[in-house]
C-alpha cells in the first residue's frame, strides 16, 4: 500500500526549509496533491504548530494513510478525496494551500480550478505555496526540463512544465499577490503567494 517516490526524498527538506519561513504561525494547511503522502508524513511532525490536511484522488489514500500511520502525527489529517478537475471542493476553509509537483501535471483546467479555490478558500493573507518546474520568457529552459516537459506531454498532451508568466496572471485575476520565487535544486522553484 505504501508507496515511494525518490523525488520527495531529494526535495522534502529543501521545500520544507521555504514551508518554515513562509506559512503562518498557526492554523489549517492544505495539501494538494498529496501522491504517495510522503510529504504529509514528513512535513506534518516538524510543523507542529500546523494542522496538515492532505488530499488526493481516492486511489492514493491507502498510500497516504500508510505513510501517516507511520508518522503518527497526532496534527496530520486523514486524507480528502479532492479532484482539482472537479466540484464541489471537500473543504470550505484553509489558512494556506501547498501544491508540490502537481501544476505541470493536471490540465490547464485543475490550474485555473487551483487559484479560483485559493480565493475563494484562504483568508486575507492567506498562502498558496507551488513547487515544481517552470518556463520563464526571460530566460532559456534548462534541458533537464525541456525533457522533462516531452515526457510529461507523451504520457499526457494537456500536462507540462507551465510557463510562470501565465500562472502569475491567473493568480492575479483571483486576487493573489507573488511574495516569493525561489530557486530549488533540480531546476525546480518555490513559488507562492498571499491572498490580497
Amino acid at each position: 500500500m505504501k508507496q515511494m517516490s525518490a523525488s520527495c526524498e531529494r526535495n522534502r527538506d529543501p521545500i520544507l526549509a521555504v514551508l518554515r519561513e513562509v506559512l503562518p504561525n498557526s492554523g489549517l494547511v492544505l495539501e494538494i496533491g498529496s501522491g504517495t503522502g510522503q510529504h504529509a508524513a514528513y512535513f506534518a511532525p516538524r510543523l507542529p504548530h500546523l494542522l496538515w490536511q492532505p488530499s488526493d484522488l481516492a486511489g492514493n489514500h491507502d498510500s497516504i494513510r500508510a505513510w501517516a500511520a507511520e508518522a503518527m502525527a497526532p496534527n496530520l489529517r486523514a486524507p480528502l478525496v479532492l479532484d482539482l478537475l472537479a466540484e464541489p471542493w471537500p473543504i470550505a476553509h484553509a489558512d494556506a494551500m501547498v501544491c508540490i509537483n502537481t501544476v505541470h501535471i493536471v490540465a490547464w483546467a485543475g490550474v485555473e480550478n487551483l487559484f479560483a479555490a485559493a480565493q475563494r478558500l484562504l483568508p486575507p493573507g492567506g498562502l498558496l505555496y507551488v513547487y515544481g518546474a517552470y518556463r520563464y520568457a526571460t530566460r532559456p529552459l534548462e534541458p533537464s526540463n525541456e525533457e522533462f516537459d516531452r515526457w510529461l506531454k507523451g504520457r499526457d498532451p494537456l500536462s507540462g512544465v507551465r510557463d510562470f508568466e501565465a500562472v502569475n496572471r491567473l493568480a492575479e485575476q483571483n486576487g493573489l499577490k507573488l511574495a516569493g520565487d525561489r530557486a530549488m535544486p533540480g531546476n525546480n522553484r518555490s513559488i507562492w503567494w498571499q491572498k490580497a
